[in-house]
C-alpha cells in the first residue's frame, strides 16, 4: 500500500491536460482566500533536489529555484520570504507554466508544499491554476501518539507522522514510557529493554469487564536509539518537531519493575498488565534522581527540539505516605504535603533540564503545589487547568478530554469498536474554541495550541489507531488553523468527504460517519413517543425497517414509536447508503409522562436532555455516554415523574452504569417516593444497590400503588477511596432509562 509520497523529495508528473472535470479544491485546513479558475496547470514534471530541503532553506535567503520542467520548455519554481505576510502565513500562487511561494518564514515552507500536494493529489495529478493565502492561527499544533499501552514498529509510526504532515501538524508528542512498558532504548540501564519492555500478559476486553480476564501472551517492543534518529530526521524532513514524554513522578511501574529500588518500597513487581492508574511511583531518592538524570542525558540527544515532556499526571500519594523517607523529605524541604513533593520533584528535574537547554511540559497536575518559570502546562482535565496556568504566566497547550481526546468513541453508534469511554465526535473536534473565554487579553496569547491525544489501551494494531485518530485529526487542523467565526461545518463535511474517499482508495481505515444516522426517541407529554433522525449530511433522506420488514420513508425527521419493538433507520444521500442503526423500543408507562431533573447532569453528560430517561430506550450496556445516559460528578440524581392522570404502578426499574476504571460508581442508595398532589410524598423504598459482575446494574423497585407523581432520588457515592482508580475525586453516577410498569 503506497502512503503519502516524501514531499520534500517528491516527483510530480502530470497527465495530459483536460478541462472537462471540475478542479477539486477541498483541502484540510480550510486556507483563508483562495481565487482558482477551472482549468489546469501545463506543470508536467515538478522535483526538489534533496530530502533535506527545510533545513537548506534558511531566512537569509531571499530566493531559492529549483528545477521544473514543462512543455519543451523550463521555468523556475521562486520561493520568497514576505515579511509583510502574518505570523505563519503563506501565498501560494500556481501559474500556467510557474510556482510562486511567499512565505513569512522558512518554517511556513511546508504548509505551503502541503497545500501544493494536496491540490495535486486530489485531482489525479494535476495542479489547478490560481492562487490562495492562508496562516495558521497557533504555533503549537500537535498530535500525540501512545506507544506504550500498545507498540507500534518505526513504519507504523511513520505513517502517522506522514498523517500529521498532509493536515499540516506542527507537533509529535511521543509517549514514550508508561507503567504497562517502556519504549524507549537507555544504554546506561540495560534493564529497561530487557524488562521494562515486555509485560508478561495483556488485559482482554475492557478495563470495566469484570472479573478481568488477560490473554497469557508476553508483549512488548523498544525503539533502539538509532530508530529514535530515524523517526526524529523523518519527522523534522516534513516540519514536525517530535517532542518525547518520560513520566515522573507516577506511571513508572514497569521502570519500578526493571529497577526496584527506584520505588519506595525496593520490593519486586511486575510490568503492569492492565490499564490504569498504579501506586508503585519513584521514590524522590538521590538514586531516582540519578537515574531520570541519566535517562534524560541519552534521552536530549536523541530529540534535539527544545522541549521534553515530563508527564506529572496521576501520581497517588499513598506510597510517599506510608514511607518515612517520605515524610523527612517533607519536613526537610518544608514542604506543605504530598503535593508540595511531587512540585519539589517536577521543579528538581525542570531545573535539570533546564541546565541541559530543555524547556519542560508537564500535564496540568505539574501546577499542584507550584511550578517553576518557565514550565509549559499541558490542560487536559477540562481546560481549568489551562486557565489557571495561564492566569499564573505559563504558557498553555489546551488538550480537554471533552474535544482532544481521540481515544473516546467518535459515534453512539453500539457497531463501535471498544474504546475506553466517553463521546467525542469529529462534530465536538470541529466546534472547539481553543482559547478559553476566562482568559483576558494579556493571557490569551499564553495558549500556544492544542493537542489531539491517542491513547492506545484499546488499539492493538495500527489499523485501529488509524480508524480513531484521523477523521478527527482532520477536525483539529482546522481548528488550529481557523478562528471559530471564520469555520463552516457545512463545507467542511464536504471536505471531508472528499478526503474519506481518498484515504479509503489508498485502503487507510478512516472512520467514515457522515451518512450514519443518529436516533433519539422523544418524549412530548399527551403525544407518545416519536424518534427524531439525522445525520452530518443535511441534504440526505431517511427511512425505517418498522418492527414489520416494512420499509417507510421518514417525513420531517420524525417517526412515531407505537408499539415494542426494533425499528431500523438509515439514510441516503447521492446513491450511496450509510449504516443502519436501531431502536429497541419499550412502549412503558413512563413514555407516556413528563420529568422534571431537581439536579442538573453535567455539561459533559446531559444525554439528549432529561426525557431521555422516560423515552422508552436503553442505553448501551458497553458505554456510557452518549444521548441515552445522563452523568453526574459528584451530585445526587433527583427526579420527578408526572402524568396527566393517575397510574397503577407495580414496578419501577433504575439502571446505573458501574464503571470505576472510569471513576464511575454505582449510587450509595436509591430512594422511591409517590405522591397524588406532586407536594406531600409517600415514602415507597431506600435500599442499596448491590454490584455485580456487569457494567450495567439494575435496580427493581416493586410499587403497588396508584399515583399521579413518582419522585427517584439516587445518592452519590462520594469520594474515591485510596487505592481506586481516581483516589481522592468525586465520583460519578451515570444513570439511564427509568422502566415503569
Amino acid at each position: 500500500m503506497k502512503y503519502i509520497a516524501v514531499i520534500l523529495v517528491m516527483l510530480l508528473g502530470i497527465v495530459s491536460c483536460t478541462n472537462s472535470v471540475v478542479p477539486n479544491l477541498d483541502l484540510i485546513p480550510n486556507p483563508d482566500n483562495m481565487d482558482f479558475e477551472n482549468k489546469y496547470s501545463k506543470i508536467k514534471q515538478l522535483s526538489f533536489p534533496s530530502e533535506n530541503f527545510i533545513d537548506q532553506y534558511k531566512p537569509w535567503l531571499k530566493t531559492l529555484e529549483m528545477s521544473c520542467t514543462f512543455d519543451q520548455s523550463s521555468s523556475n519554481v521562486k520561493i520568497q520570504l514576505d515579511n509583510t505576510l502574518p505570523v505563519h502565513g503563506y501565498r501560494l500562487k500556481i501559474s500556467d507554466q510557474s510556482i510562486e511561494m511567499n512565505l513569512q518564514n522558512e518554517r511556513d515552507f511546508r504548509n505551503a508544499m502541503v497545500s501544493l500536494y494536496q491540490i495535486w493529489q486530489l485531482n489525479d495529478n494535476k495542479l489547478v491554476l490560481g492562487t490562495l493565502s492562508d496562516q495558521a492561527e497557533f504555533d503549537y499544533r500537535g498530535m500525540h501518539l501512545d506507544v506504550c499501552r500498545h507498540f507500534f514498529p518505526v513504519s507504523d509510526v511513520k505513517k502517522y507522522i506522514d498523517y500529521l504532515c498532509f493536515y499540516k501538524y506542527s507537533k509529535f508528542h511521543w509517549h514514550l514510557t508508561e507503567d504497562q512498558g517502556w519504549r524507549i532504548e537507555i544504554k546506561k540501564y540495560p534493564k529497561l529493554q530487557e524488562v521494562a519492555a515486555y509485560r508478561n500478559e495483556t488485559l482482554i476486553g475492557h478495563y470495566n469487564d469484570q472479573p478481568h480476564q488477560f490473554d497469557g501472551k508476553r508483549y512488548g517492543g523498544y525503539y533502539t536509539q538509532e530508530e529514535i534518529k530515524e523517526v526524529v530526521a523523518y519527522a523534522k524532513a516534513r516540519g514536525i518537531d517530535v517532542i518525547p514524554e518520560i513520566e515522573m513522578p507516577g506511571h513508572a511501574q514497569a521502570a519500578i519493575a526493571a529497577y526496584p529500588a527506584l520505588g519506595c518500597e525496593n520490593k519486586p513487581i511486575e510490568v503492569a498488565t492492565k490499564w490504569g492508574v498504579f501506586s508503585d511511583v519513584y521514590c524522590p531518592t538521590e538514586e531516582t534522581f540519578q537515574f531520570l538524570e541519566d535517562v534524560l542525558d541519552e534521552v536530549v540527544e536523541l530529540f534535539p527540539y527544545e522541549m521534553i515532556h515530563i508527564g506529572g499526571d496521576e501520581c497517588p500519594k499513598e506510597a510517599w505516605k506510608k514511607s518515612s523517607f517520605c515524610q523527612n523529605l517533607i519536613r526537610e524541604k518544608n514542604l506543605k504535603d504530598e503535593h508540595g513533593l511531587q512540585s519539589y520533584f517536577i521543579g528538581r528535574m525542570g531545573d535539570y533540564l533546564k541546565t541541559k537547554g530543555k524547556t519542560i511540559i508537564g500535564w496540568d497536575e505539574i501546577l499542584e503545589g507550584g511550578l517553576n518559570e518557565g514550565s509549559i502546562v499541558m490542560s487536559w482535565r477540562g481546560t481549568q487547568g489551562g486557565i489557571d496556568a495561564a492566569k499564573e504566566g505559563h504558557r498553555v497547550i489546551m488538550t480537554p478530554g471533552s474535544h482532544c481526546y481521540f481515544d473516546h468513541y467518535q459515534s453512539p453508534s453500539p457497531s463501535e469498536p471498544v474504546a475506553i469511554g466517553g463521546l467525542t465526535t469529529v462534530r465536538d473536534v470541529y466546534h472547539y474554541e481553543v482559547i478559553p473565554a476566562e482568559l483576558n487579553q494579556e493571557e490569551a496569547p499564553l495558549v500556544w495550541g492544542a493537542q489531539g491525544n491517542v491513547w492506545t489501551e484499546y488499539m492493538k494494531d495500527f489499523n485501529r489507531v488509524e480508524y480513531m485518530a484521523l477523521a478527527r485529526m482532520t477536525a483539529l487542523s482546522e481548528v488550529l488553523f481557523n478562528p471559530l467565526e471564520s469555520r463552516n461545518y457545512t463545507t467542511y463535511q464536504d471536505r471531508l468527504a472528499t478526503h474519506t474517499n481518498y484515504w479509503k482508495k489508498k485502503m487507510v481505515n478512516i472512520a467514515d460517519h457522515q451518512l450514519n444516522v443518529q436516533i433519539q426517541a422523544e418524549v412530548e407529554k399527551g403525544q407518545g413517543p416519536k424518534a427524531k433522525v439525522q445525520c452530518e449530511r443535511q441534504a440526505a433522506e431517511y427511512f425505517c425497517i418498522n418492527p414489520e420488514g416494512t420499509i417507510i420513508s421518514v417525513e420531517n425527521q420524525s417517526f412515531p414509536l407505537t408499539k415494542s419493538g426494533v425499528y431500523a433507520f438509515y439514510a441516503e444521500l447521492n446513491e450511496q447508503v450509510g449504516g443502519t442503526e436501531i431502536i429497541d423500543f419499550m412502549n412503558h408507562l413512563g413514555t407516556k409522562a413528563s420529568i422534571e431533573l431537581k439536579t442538573s447532569p453535567s455539561e459533559s453528560y446531559p444525554a439528549s436532555g432529561s426525557t431521555a430517561l422516560i423515552n422508552g430506550v436503553k442505553g448501551s450496556d458497553e458505554k456510557y455516554g452518549g444521548s441515552e445516559w445522563m452523568g453526574f460528578s459528584g451530585d445526587d440524581f433527583e427526579a420527578i415523574i408526572e402524568w396527566e392522570e393517575s397510574q397503577e404502578l407495580s414496578e419501577i426499574q433504575l439502571r446505573f452504569f458501574d464503571g470505576e476504571g472510569q471513576w464511575i460508581y454505582l449510587p450509595s442508595q436509591v430512594e422511591l417516593y409517590v405522591s397524588d398532589n406532586g407536594e406531600t410524598y409517600e415514602h415507597v423504598e431506600t435500599k442499596s444497590v448491590d454490584p455485580a459482575s456487569k457494567k450495567v446494574i439494575t435496580s427493581k423497585i416493586p410499587v403497588n400503588k396508584k399515583a399521579k407523581y413518582v419522585k427517584v432520588i439516587a445518592r452519590n457515592h462520594g469520594m474515591i477511596a485510596e487505592g481506586k482508580q481516581g483516589a481522592g475525586h468525586i465520583a460519578w453516577l451515570f444513570v439511564d432509562e427509568i422502566v415503569i410498569n
